[in-house]
C-alpha cells in the first residue's frame, strides 16, 4: 500500500509539472527511483533478518539445564566421598604400620631387655664366731655354736627383686642342728643385695649324731646348708614372675682353726 501512494504522489507530481522544464522531471524521476530503492533495500534486510531470527536455535528446556546442575552436583559429592574414603584408607594403614611396629618392638623387649633372668644366690662365706670345746675335742653341751654367714643375692633384671623372709638350715649327719631366719627384703635392677646370716647351731643335737666321734678324731665336722629365698620381680607393671631361688651347700667345720673350709654350693631357681 506504501508503495502504490507514493507511486500515485509522484505521476500527479510529474502531471502537474510537465508545462515546467524536463529538469523537474529528471529529478523527480530520480528521487522516485533512488526511493523505491530504499524501500527496496528496507524490505529485503528486513526478510534478511526475519530468516536469520528463524535460523537461531532455541533455547534448551529449563527441565535439562536443572537436570544437568544436578549431575555436576552428584558428581562433584562422589569425588568428595572417594577423597574422604581414601584419607581414611591412609589413616586406618598409618595406624596399623605403628600398631605392628609397637608389636614387633615389645617382642623384641621381651625377649631380650625384658626377660626375666634367674637371681643368682651366694654363699660368699662362713665364719665361726663362738665355739666352746671341752678337752680342745668335744663342743661343751648346753653353749651354741654360732656361725657368720655371708649370703649375696644378685639381681640381673631391669626390674627390682622383692623377697621374702630368707630360711637357711644347717644339717650335720642329716639332722638339723642349727636355722637362721632373715628378714624381707629388696635387691634393686641389676644389683647385688647381701645378708649377714647369724646361725646358731646347738651342741645337744651334734652330739646325737653316730659319725660326731670319727669327725672329732679328724677334727673336722662335715655339714650341709640349705637357703630359700622366694620372691618377685615385676617389670612395667605388666609382667610378673614369682621366683624361688635355692641353694645347697657342703662345708667342713675344722675344730682345730676352728674355720670352715672346702665349701661347694649348688643353685637351683624355679620360676
Amino acid at each position: 500500500m506504501q508503495d502504490f501512494a507514493t507511486h500515485l504522489i509522484l505521476m500527479y507530481c510529474i502531471h502537474k509539472l510537465t508545462n515546467r522544464s524536463n529538469a523537474y522531471i529528471i529529478i523527480l524521476q530520480t528521487v522516485y527511483i533512488d526511493k523505491q530503492t530504499l524501500i527496496d533495500t528496507f524490505y529485503s534486510s528486513g526478510n534478511s533478518a526475519m530468516a536469520e531470527k528463524d535460523q537461531v536455535k532455541p533455547l534448551a528446556p529449563s527441565a535439562y539445564r536443572i537436570g544437568s546442575h544436578e549431575d555436576e552436583d552428584q558428581a562433584i559429592s562422589m569425588e568428595l566421598k572417594t577423597l574422604k574414603q581414601r584419607k581414611y584408607i591412609k589413616c586406618c594403614g598409618c595406624i596399623t604400620a605403628l600398631l605392628l611396629i609397637q608389636a614387633v618392638i615389645l617382642l623384641i623387649l621381651l625377649f631380650t631387655v625384658f626377660r626375666v633372668k634367674d637371681p643368682v644366690i651366694k654363699m660368699n662365706s662362713v665364719k665361726i664366731v663362738h665355739l666352746e670345746l671341752v678337752n680342745g675335742t668335744t663342743p661343751k653341751p648346753g653353749v651354741n655354736i654360732t656361725l657368720m654367714a655371708d649370703v649375696s643375692v644378685k639381681n640381673p633384671n631391669v626390674a627390682s627383686f622383692k623377697y621374702s623372709n630368707t630360711t637357711t638350715t644347717i644339717y650335720y649327719g642329716g639332722v638339723v642342728v642349727g636355722e637362721a631366719k632373715n628378714p624381707a627384703g629388696k635387691a634393686k635392677a641389676r644389683r647385688t643385695m647381701r645378708m649377714n646370716l647369724t646361725i646358731d647351731i646347738m651342741p645337744d643335737k651334734i652330739l646325737g649324731v653316730q659319725s660326731l666321734s670319727s669327725d672329732i678324731q679328724s677334727r673336722k665336722l662335715s655339714m650341709n646348708s640349705y637357703t630359700k629365698v622366694g620372691g618377685r620381680v615385676k617389670i612395667l607393671h605388666i609382667i610378673k614372675r614369682h621366683v624361688v631361688v635355692k641353694m645347697n651347700c657342703s662345708m667342713t667345720m675344722n675344730l682345730t682353726s676352728q674355720s670352715i673350709q672346702e665349701q661347694k654350693c649348688k643353685r637351683h631357681v624355679s620360676l
